[in-house]
């Protein structure tokens, strides 16, 4: 099994609450991980058909088979189970009983806030990091980004021999006709699918619900409710803006990411890592590697990511603000292997507009870390590196 960062996390959490919940995207490890955690637990996977007909026709008996604790995976597809495990952990009163894995942030979120709120640790399990891919893809050279942005993070590209443009597409349509379904009853699941690949072409870059809904052909409210099943489903996150103390000019809307960009590059219909050499979404592609990066350390810490962007309509912006306690770091990106003053003009900006306290960071697409006054210019391959106290 590939070393996962989260596992520290996990087995704390165990010790302390009676449920742990994994949330992540589908294939991102979650089950590999807990069953390698907690070998002694029995498995029980909810997309069983008959194990998921047991647990919603009778959630009581079924619980009653695992008076021990149990790994129950996928439970957000038996939504009648959490009112019963609230009992259960009530009256045991056991730390680490039950682990619940699943891959729909939405459905899960919904029932274990109204259920088992104060009971679970919730913890977000993504697709590998960087230091984790290194680990299971040892090199004995230099590589540089355009490998892991078309590669990707997922487990099974790094466990079987198999190529980023064989893998992606099935996983595609696999979350079409499973998960999008399961979120929300989408007919024209083609169409949805167009809407997926106009969002690949737009990470990186200010979400801006009116033009996708233009060019997918739907309306405003069903790109905003799409927009919230790629959320659910762990495929985009949004960064908010940070406007705390800042006057009406500036900008509040989100920028759109993708959590993996070998996902973006499938859809995109990239299918050679050369084509990344000149292709126009090159520095976007490499911001939102940096990006993921950032919010894989902190939740791999067992953190929420507390990551926001500033950009004012004047034009003065800074690509990431990490808030820490009482601290801002503020980290520009840029994808070029030259560093130049014009570089540091958004850091420097913040740095005499805002008054917050902080570390600042250029992370660019070379290798070897600059010392600066005023700044830590440092590689790509350290971007978690911004994020960690």
């Amino acid at each position: 099994m590939i070393p996962r960062l989260l596992a520290s996390a996990i087995r704390q959490s165990a010790r302390k609450f009676p449920l742990v919940a994994i949330l992540g995207p589908r294939q991102s490890g979650k089950t590999t991980l807990v069953q390698n955690l907690f070998p002694s637990k029995p498995y029980v996977s909810l997309e069983d058909p008959d194990k998921r007909a047991f647990a919603q026709s009778d959630p009581r008996g079924f619980l009653a088979g695992y008076a021990k604790g149990a790994l129950l995976d996928e439970v957000q597809r038996v939504p009648e189970l959490f009112s019963y495990l609230q009992g259960v952990v009530d009256r045991v009163r056991k730390p680490g009983l039950f682990i619940l894995t699943g891959s729909q942030n939405f459905l899960l979120m919904q029932h274990l806030s109204q259920s088992l709120a104060g009971r679970v640790r919730l913890l977000t399990l993504l697709p590998l990091d960087l230091e984790e891919a290194g680990t299971a893809y040892p090199s004995t050279g230099q590589v540089g980004p355009e490998h892991w942005i078309f590669k990707g993070f997922y487990p099974p590209l790094y466990d079987r021999t198999i190529h980023p443009r064989d893998w992606y597409p099935s996983y595609i349509q696999t979350y079409l006709e499973r998960d999008v379904r399961q979120i929300k009853n989408i007919d024209n699941l083609a169409l949805f699918q167009k809407f997926l690949k106009l969002c690949a072409a737009r990470t990186g870059q200010l979400l801006n619900l009116s033009s996708l809904a233009v060019e997918c052909g739907i309306t405003h409210n069903t790109a905003r409710s799409w927009i919230g099943i790629l959320e659910a489903s762990f495929l985009i996150h949004l960064l908010k803006p940070y406007h705390e103390n800042f006057n009406k000019r500036v900008v509040k809307t989100p920028k759109l990411y993708f959590y993996d960009t070998g996902l973006a590059c499938s859809l995109l219909e990239i299918e050679k890592q050369q084509q990344l050499t000149t292709h126009p979404l090159r520095g976007s592609l490499f911001e939102t590697l940096v990006v993921s990066e950032m919010v894989k350390a902190r939740m791999n810490l067992g953190r929420p990511p507390n990551l926001y962007f500033w950009r004012d309509k004047t034009g003065h912006e800074v690509d990431v603000l990490a808030v820490q306690g009482g601290n801002i770091n503020t980290v520009e990106i840029k994808s070029g292997l030259t560093v130049t003053e014009d570089t540091f003009k958004g850091l420097d900006y913040w740095k005499k507009t805002s008054k917050k306290p902080g570390k600042s960071f250029l992370v660019y697409g070379g290798h070897e870390g600059q010392k600066r006054d005023r700044v830590s210019v440092i590689g790509w391959e350290r971007s978690a590196e911004t994020v960690r106290e």
